[in-house]
């Protein structure tokens, strides 16, 4: 690691990435959610359908671990995707403790038709960053996300 940036003398929350982390989602998410009211849908039952579409989780398990959000609150979502049709479980035929997860054709149709909503409201929180700085922020924060998961691991 280069040179420690914050230090006690120079350490103000309003310059921590922490703080400006949480105050971009507390200012974010409750207007994301209101995106989802007209549909139907819960922001959290948005995001799982979007980790099967692009293949970030399979179960019930890895969806919940990256999420940070508890299994039995996962699992009644799940139930009730499932029972809207969006969603299938497939007990594995190797080993039956495995429950593998899928969009059906109406989650991916849902999930679809609601992206636009979701990348015009980013779009509009973006709009006073040319495209090399919100690719910058992209790969930034990404790192960020990355460092974090190590940083985690390593220390229990």
């Amino acid at each position: 690691m280069g040179k420690p940036y914050y230090y006690a003398e120079n350490y103000r929350a309003k310059t921590a990435i922490s703080y400006l982390v949480r105050r971009a989602h507390n200012l974010i998410m409750p207007r994301v959610e209101t995106l989802f009211v007209e549909n139907d849908l819960t922001f959290t039952q948005w995001a799982v359908l979007m980790y099967l579409r692009d293949g970030m989780g399979e179960s019930c398990a890895d969806i919940a671990r990256d999420m940070h959000h508890d299994s039995g609150a996962l699992t009644r979502i799940l139930d009730q995707l499932e029972e809207r049709g969006l969603v299938e479980r497939q007990r594995s035929g190797v080993d039956r403790r495995i429950v593998k997860l899928s969009l059906t054709k109406d989650g991916m149709a849902m999930v679809e038709s609601l992206i636009p909503l979701v990348a015009g409201y980013l779009n509009d929180l973006m709009g006073d960053f040319n495209k090399a700085e919100a690719d910058q922020l992209i790969s930034l924060l990404t790192r960020l996300v990355a460092r974090a998961e190590q940083v985690n691991e390593a220390k229990p």
